[in-house]
């Protein structure tokens, strides 16, 4: 942090900026990291700067300094909140009997990469919600394996079609050795490599 008109000195100047900064209240913690650390907060003429100017300019001087660095973090506390604000999205309220996808990233799957499996699973049916951000889906295979109980942030609802006579094509979900897969319907071709083969 600078100020435009102490191009000339603003090093000097640090310690009190951050003395302001340790002495201001923080929004995660509700207090300062002073009074966090040490239970109280620090006078302001417990600081020392040594300069070669008379007390009473040097005490306005201070005070002035201390006044813009203040406003600047105000500032600056703003601006990080209105640009969080903006990126926060409301989560979806999902109802029983709705359908919604279900975000692969957690599924255990036996395939040899996982860029080639789908990024999104389902549509599935939401049974139940589950406290405030988590919902409970029908999936085809009931078992003991599959965890049945999804947060809300790995879920995406399934939008209509516009289209006329589209519909949703679902794979057939199958548990193999306890873990989830989709069943393959083809393979369209194969690259042999040495022994083994690579599925196009």
């Amino acid at each position: 942090m600078y100020f435009s008109y102490h191009h000339n000195d603003w090093y000097t100047w640090l310690p009190l900026a951050e003395f302001v900064y340790n002495n201001a209240e923080h929004s995660s913690t509700k207090q300062s990291p002073f009074f966090t650390i040490y239970g109280r907060n620090p006078r302001f003429d417990s600081i020392h700067i040594s300069q070669d100017l008379p007390a009473g300019k040097l005490s306005t001087k201070l005070q002035s300094v201390q006044q813009v660095v203040k406003e600047e973090l105000e500032s600056a506390i703003r601006r990080f909140n209105k640009y969080s604000d903006r990126n926060m999205s409301i989560p979806p309220d999902f109802q029983p009997g709705d359908k919604v996808w279900l975000a692969s990233k957690n599924i255990n799957t036996t395939r040899p990469t996982k860029k080639l499996s789908e990024i999104w699973l389902g549509p599935f049916e939401v049974l139940k919600k589950i406290g405030s951000h988590a919902y409970h889906l029908k999936l085809p295979q009931q078992q003991k394996s599959v965890h049945l109980v999804f947060h809300v942030s790995l879920l995406e609802p399934v939008s209509q079609s516009t289209i006329q006579n589209q519909h949703q094509l679902q794979s057939p979900l199958v548990i193999v050795e306890e873990q989830e897969e989709w069943e393959v319907s083809q393979v369209l071709a194969q690259n042999p490599k040495e022994v083994n083969y690579g599925i196009l």
